[in-house]
């Protein structure tokens, strides 16, 4: 196993993008619990007798443990590499498949998916945008986003998958072949992560690009400006997680049937990688705290979309639209990190702004289920998401006009750029 950095002359090589082709492979394989469970969710409150709210618990969990995990992982990564910490991943992803398959009550199931977050999807998610952040200069933007796409190849192949095996053998005999197919997946792939990504010193994405004060992100303490970071990816994804979450759920109440609302969220995920290639491509021109300030306010606008359509086909196309909105949202974080904050702190830092983001999301599905169990209706889901949406964008449009107050470019000074940016 090598244990040196990288050469810098390796940033933006051809090595970097075949370790980016394998890094894909992982997020897809890692990140399937993260949707799989939405598809299920109808099928267990049936099963286990429960409130829509009770139902949602165990995607709360997971999210939580995803999200408290990434901290744990992405600081294992960054003192001992990816492939350790991709050999948990491998294990806890089948293990917690497994054991969610055999499960006999909510709680168990609900323990399995925090096991699935928390060392399996944790692993390959914020670590590898971290690692990826890092072998790319230039095109350090689309190449996050290639990478984070793979979180949405995951939602738009497995639920239809996962739909059809509940239909023909049963959701527990489903879980365990996908928990042993993933597992071995993921296995097989660490063996292609063993080097260390590259060292290197201040490097913007671009000549062009301006060079940062890390010292100050913002003009702010790293502290301070860590934590505005995770209170605006904690409000965009409890806005974001309403329809990944409920919309299979929504489509059932509405008498469309469960396969449909499979196909809608399959639909916006395999938007939402478009939307993340070509957010990538924006993040490298505007940098990215304007694309966060862009996504998120296309993010309200879909989600107001969802409240005077509610037939069918409005609703594939309404899904679409969201998918096409959003999907660019989360990955700009890493991008945000990598310009503002110290690149050898990138794995825990991109760790905690994940884990905010995943706290979002956990606590927006549980939310969603929590208020149309008061009201009977998602329309007061949807009018939460969009008080919350609102919440990101007076962050993310206060930390652009701090960009803007310090001149553009944040202090923006000349530096050495180390290793062929």
């Amino acid at each position: 196993m090598h244990t040196a950095p990288a050469d810098p002359s390796l940033i933006d090589s051809r090595t970097a993008a075949w370790r980016l082709l394998v890094t894909l492979g992982l997020v897809v394989l890692g990140n399937s619990c993260m949707y799989v469970v939405a598809v299920v969710l109808p099928t267990v409150q049936a099963e286990f007798g429960i409130s829509r709210a009770d139902a949602s618990l165990p995607y709360t969990l997971m999210m939580v443990s995803l999200g408290l995990g990434g901290l744990v992982t992405g600081r294992l990564a960054d003192r001992h590499g990816l492939m350790p910490v991709l050999w948990i991943g491998a294990l806890a992803v089948c293990g917690g498949f497994v054991w969610a398959g055999l499960s006999g009550s909510i709680w168990t199931f609900g323990l399995a998916h925090a096991l699935l977050g928390f060392f399996g999807s944790s692993s390959t998610f914020a670590p590898l945008l971290a690692d990826t952040a890092l072998w790319w200069n230039r095109r350090r933007g689309i190449a996050v986003a290639i990478c984070a796409s793979g979180n949405y190849i995951a939602g738009a192949v497995w639920p239809p998958i996962v739909q059809h095996g509940i239909d023909t053998m049963g959701w527990r005999q489903t879980y365990v072949l996908l928990g042993i197919a993933c597992g071995l997946g993921v296995l097989a792939l660490s063996l292609r992560m063993r080097q260390r990504p590259p060292l290197v010193s201040h490097a913007p994405a671009s000549a062009s690009a301006p060079v940062f004060d890390r010292s100050r992100p913002f003009g702010l303490s790293p502290a301070h400006a860590q934590l505005l970071l995770c209170v605006a990816g904690v409000a965009c994804c409890v806005a974001m997680a309403m329809p990944q979450v409920h919309i299979v759920a929504y489509c059932t109440d509405l008498g469309f049937g469960a396969a449909r609302g499979a196909q809608m969220l399959s639909l916006m995920l395999a938007c939402g990688i478009v939307s993340r290639l070509v957010f990538g491509l924006i993040c490298d021109r505007i940098g990215g705290i304007r694309t966060l300030l862009l996504g998120s306010a296309l993010q309200g606008i879909a989600l107001l979309l969802f409240l005077p359509f509610d037939g069918l086909v409005p609703l594939y196309a309404v899904s679409a639209l969201f998918g096409l909105f959003q999907g660019g949202i989360v990955p700009t974080y890493a991008i945000i990190v990598r310009e503002h904050f110290e690149p050898q702190e990138a794995g825990a830092r991109v760790g905690a702004v994940i884990m905010a983001t995943l706290v979002g999301m956990a606590l927006g599905g549980w939310m969603s289920g929590w208020v149309f169990d008061v009201t009977g209706s998602y329309d007061a889901a949807f009018l939460n998401g969009i008080g919350w949406n609102l919440l990101n964008l007076a962050v993310a449009g206060w930390l652009f006009w701090r960009v803007r107050r310090l001149g553009g470019g944040v202090g923006a000074v000349p530096v050495a750029v180390a290793g062929g940016g």
